[in-house]
């Protein structure tokens, strides 16, 4: 981090004071590491041909829960979402990978990139097919992460989140990837927990950006619950495991 050059001014309207000319000009130079330590619980689902086939590479699901999952019952993970679907049994074709946010924490981007560095380490992925979606909190999570390293994931659905304009508009040298980033959100639109605007400015912002064609799904009669229409629906799955990193994206994940 760089502060530099710096120009200190200060003046008192009554009273005695110092001239602005008469305080120093100069510049100086910051140095400032930060180490980070987390212990982060997770659940991971494989497909059940994954043990018979040992030669093919599997899609990654990234999941991130709400704040309403937070704390140390990994099962509370299990309420919505791809987990619920594997509690009910189904058998998913991608490696699910859903950690456990700490209580009165948030997803920190560092934390999830080094999970699914470990992940990947480990299992057989497609690196071409990672994924990455979440709600509400998590919803935030996916925008966060997603457009701070779009080039790790081959699309993004955030669900009733939302981000930071900013990190679009001022990508720099991530705005080729966000450019032809898939990203499919959804919300509903009588949420009262987080406005649905928060997802409009998002899409907006990607297509100032100049993403041609990211998705929004507005949900007529949804309140903050818009997760469970979206992952019961399978037009979305086949959607997400159709996009792919590779002949789209310049950089490798």
């Amino acid at each position: 981090m760089r502060i530099g050059p710096v120009l200190l001014a200060l003046g008192l309207v009554c009273g005695t004071g110092f001239a602005a000319e008469s305080l120093p000009v100069g510049s100086g130079r910051f140095h400032f590491e930060k180490r980070i330590e987390a212990d982060l619980e997770y659940l991971l689902h494989v497909p059940r041909e994954y043990n018979s086939d040992t030669l093919r590479r599997w899609p990654l699901v990234l999941f991130l829960h709400g704040s309403g999952e937070r704390g140390s019952n990994l099962q509370t993970v299990t309420v919505h979402g791809p987990p619920k679907l594997v509690r009910q049994g189904r058998d998913l074709p991608f490696i699910l990978l859903a950690p456990q946010c700490p209580a009165d924490e948030h997803w920190q981007n560092e934390v999830l990139l080094g999970l699914i560095d470990r992940i990947i380490a480990s299992h057989r992925v497609d690196t071409n097919r990672v994924y990455l979606t979440g709600l509400s909190m998590g919803g935030y999570g996916t925008w966060y992460l997603g457009m701070k390293h779009p080039e790790r994931f081959a699309a993004l659905a955030p669900i009733c989140g939302g981000g930071q304009v900013l990190d679009v508009l001022l990508a720099d040298n991530r705005k080729s990837e966000l450019q032809r980033m898939p990203v499919w959100a959804f919300h509903g639109l009588k949420d009262t927990v987080v406005p649905v605007s928060e997802s409009e400015q998002m899409i907006a912002a990607l297509k100032k950006l100049g993403n041609p064609d990211p998705r929004l799904t507005l949900y007529p009669d949804a309140g903050h619950d818009s997760w469970m229409a979206t992952y019961d629906n399978p037009d979305f799955f086949t959607w997400l495991l159709a996009q792919t990193r590779e002949g789209r994206f310049l950089t490798k994940p």
